[in-house]
């Protein structure tokens, strides 16, 4: 069963509302505006501004230079391919490249035509404003992301908790039937997150940032420690005691996970364990010795893990 999103639903609703001011206005070509309105939906507030001003520069561009090769030369497919081998670098150097197949639509009339007078270009540019102006009315509307961000938020929450959980029981039990799954969905997850917060971001004109794009980016950091620290714990000896301890650590870390901060309180916990690591008797030999070192070096990523999100800052705290 096919969905209908909401981008498609403005761009079916746009179109004929286009049309049919224009035809209401009694304007030549007026179909043009419905397929400008269709060009110019965008998915987000502050992309359909810029689209809609890069797409009437380029629109007002596109008559001048209709004006100068058209009339200045002949109307001719040729002088056309010439026209655009000005026109299109021109937009590209201007930064309005987006303009270029919504301008095209216009200079295509005047090639149609074969004239360029004011009653002419006053038409195109009423075609312009109306098919403009309609689809940028109809992306003042755009539906909240904030369920589905929260929704992404409680996911990837349970996966980081399971992951975490996984490294604990291996540090306890040693080898384990885990597939590692939770590691590609969180990775996939953090990816999908940081784009829709994004584009809520670009939803609010009067908004440069956006807490859940920031949490997402600040689970990504996070995400990367604990993909590096995965090989060290698969290296780790379980039969050491400094193996349980820390098991323990990650297993209160792992039911602590929430949007809140509560991470100095396990920073505190962290380095108690450091210290108590550190008064312990030197080690016996040299396989102890390495796996003191991979534990104390596990301690350090995970030292970031949380001040990572100590530093990170929530509106439900």
């Amino acid at each position: 069963m096919f969905r209908i999103g909401y981008r498609t639903f403005k761009t079916a609703i746009a179109a004929p509302v286009a049309i049919y001011i224009a035809k209401f206005l009694e304007l030549d070509n007026y179909i043009s505006a419905g397929i400008l309105a269709i060009l110019s939906i965008q998915v987000t507030k502050k992309r359909s501004i810029i689209s809609a001003a890069q797409r009437f520069v380029a629109c007002i561009i596109g008559i001048l230079y209709g004006f100068v090769f058209f009339e200045g030369i002949s109307y001719h497919p040729f002088i056309l391919g010439f026209l655009l081998l000005v026109f299109i670098p021109t937009t590209v150097a201007l930064r309005i490249q987006q303009g270029v197949i919504t301008s095209s639509v216009i200079i295509l009339h005047l090639l149609m035509i074969k004239d360029v007078n004011v009653s002419i270009v006053f038409n195109e540019l009423a075609i312009i404003s109306i098919g403009i102006g309609v689809a940028l009315l109809m992306n003042l509307y755009m539906p909240s992301m904030e369920k589905q961000l929260k929704g992404y938020q409680s996911e990837l929450e349970d996966l980081i908790q399971t992951i975490l959980l996984e490294y604990a029981g291996f540090l306890r039990n040693g080898d384990n039937d885990w597939d590692g799954k939770e590691i590609v969905k969180a990775d996939q997850l953090i990816q999908k997150g940081k784009s829709l917060a994004f584009q809520d971001v670009e939803n609010h004109l009067l908004r440069d940032q956006n807490e859940y794009y920031n949490y997402f980016k600040m689970r990504e950091k996070q995400f990367e420690i604990l993909e590096r620290v995965l090989p060290i714990i698969s290296s780790l000896d379980r039969s050491y005691v400094q193996s349980h301890q820390i098991a323990d650590f990650l297993k209160r870390i792992a039911d602590a996970i929430h949007p809140g901060n509560t991470a100095q309180k396990y920073l505190n916990e962290l380095e108690q364990l450091r210290q108590s690591f550190r008064e312990m008797e030197l080690p016996s030999d040299r396989i102890e010795f390495e796996t003191r070192s991979s534990l104390l070096h596990f301690l350090n990523e995970m030292e970031q893990y949380l001040i990572l999100k100590r530093y990170f800052k929530v509106r439900d705290e």
